[in-house]
């Protein structure tokens, strides 16, 4: 199955080839300032399931548990596309917004709630993390959604 998305401006397109897509509510300070929002909507893909068409800008920001993630954008307009963490190889974290049809899209779990904003309602038997999971196998566990 494929799934289409692009930028603002058209300028970037990409698929993702993958059954079905799952994603995660991120409510850290970062994802807010990237999105200009309240959170940001995360989309874990495997890297080679993901096809871009245009050209891509890189910024590399450090992450709280001390390592980094290479954020990828339009050279154009600016949007962000998708992130690639150096502890999570071989993944990349698609923003669902720019996903042609992100209305498909509810998410399995909301992190880094101590910084969501009081307006937010987070809704119930969907999990909430104070933070976000310490390892590999914690983020599986949170992907699988509720059970």
């Amino acid at each position: 199955m494929s799934f289409t998305g692009g930028c603002q401006c058209g300028a970037v397109r990409y698929r993702i080839e993958a059954d079905t897509l799952t994603c995660y509510a991120c409510h850290c300070r970062e994802c807010q300032k990237q999105s200009a929002s309240a959170f940001g909507i995360s989309v874990p893909v495997f890297a080679a399931s993901l096809a871009i068409e245009g050209e891509l800008g890189m910024w590399r920001r450090p992450t709280d548990s001390g390592s980094h993630t290479d954020c990828h954008f339009c050279l154009q307009c600016g949007t962000r596309l998708y992130h690639a963490g150096a502890n999570r190889p071989g993944l990349v974290t698609v923003k669902g917004g720019s996903l042609d049809n992100a209305s498909e899209l509810a998410p399995v779990a909301h992190i880094w709630i101590k910084s969501r904003q009081d307006w937010v309602v987070l809704p119930k038997g969907v999990p909430h993390l104070e933070t976000q999971p310490d390892n590999q196998e914690e983020w599986v566990q949170v992907l699988s959604g509720p059970e």
